[in-house]
């Protein structure tokens, strides 16, 4: 079954957050949800999330999902608010526990928490089907840009997170803790055995140099083509030595250290201080 997808794209951050829908049931899942960030100010704000409730509001549909394919990096997920307004349950990976238990160490988090998953309504595993209305779903692991990415194919929508990004810009970096850029090939090659057709729905797009326009929409097909990182014919070593190389270039996302540190805990703030406030920590020379 096709389900219908509507995007939403935040310029701030170039990343897409997706409702998608049963148009029988009329009922949907939020795919990557955002909430803006102020960095300078530590200040949060739901300006993107609203548009995103308001328009499944508008649509008279029933919220029964809010999926976030991995912990993101460059921007703090708006999953507990989108519940608090739509319904519907928070999931994520079962590896979550992974980079729970690494980024835990990085931030000293205390006992209270856990590196179990639980901050998540669900855990889902590798290969696990569910439905969203009538449409059926999967979900794919496919590690790489870190241990808990997870694919969801959602009747022919495929949506894939930062495993891979439009033909002309390439796939997701590798080199953050749990990264691995042999297992993202592989993880790659995974979605390449879906059939040509399967629409692919990308999580960023930065507009790659001569193109004028955001795009975040592609084919299993068109990736084989065309990708310039992974097209049909790249060998798994000449894809290593690339994404190294190119990874050893690139800054660490601006947002990475309040991203992770709320990600990691299904989007929800730390706990306040005796003072009543909540704070981040931004630890030194950590990555």
């Amino acid at each position: 079954m096709k389900p219908e997808v509507k995007a939403f794209f935040d310029d701030a951050t170039f990343t897409v957050s997706y409702v998608v829908v049963d148009p029988q049931t009329k009922t949907c899942a939020v795919v990557d949800s955002l909430l803006d960030f102020d960095q300078a100010s530590g200040r949060t704000s739901t300006e993107s999330a609203d548009k995103l409730i308001a328009w499944v509001k508008d649509q008279g549909l029933t919220c029964e999902w809010i999926i976030d394919t991995h912990v993101h990096a460059d921007h703090l997920t708006a999953a507990p608010y989108v519940k608090s307004k739509l319904g519907g349950r928070t999931a994520i990976g079962d590896q979550i526990s992974v980079v729970q238990k690494v980024f835990k160490q990085i931030f000293n988090e205390g006992q209270k928490f856990h590196t179990d998953g639980s901050q998540f309504d669900h855990l889902f595993a590798d290969g696990e089907v569910y439905k969203i209305g009538n449409i059926e779903a999967k979900a794919i692991h496919t590690p790489g840009h870190t241990p808990a990415c997870m694919s969801h194919l959602i009747g022919d929508a495929l949506f894939v997170g930062d495993t891979i990004f439009m033909p002309d810009f390439g796939t997701a970096r590798c080199d953050f803790p749990g990264g691995d850029a042999g297992t993202l090939y592989d993880s790659i090659q995974k979605l390449f055995a879906l059939p040509d057709e399967t629409r692919m729905f990308l999580c960023h797009d930065y507009k790659a140099p001569g193109r004028d326009e955001y795009h975040w929409e592609s084919t299993v097909g068109e990736e084989k083509a065309k990708n310039i990182h992974v097209k049909t014919g790249t060998s798994r070593d000449e894809f290593i030595k690339m994404r190294t190389e190119r990874d050893a270039t690139l800054a660490m996302p601006k947002l990475i250290l309040p991203s992770v540190q709320i990600n990691m805990r299904a989007g929800n703030l730390p706990e306040p201080e005796d003072n009543g406030q909540r704070y981040m920590k931004l630890p030194i020379n950590a990555l």
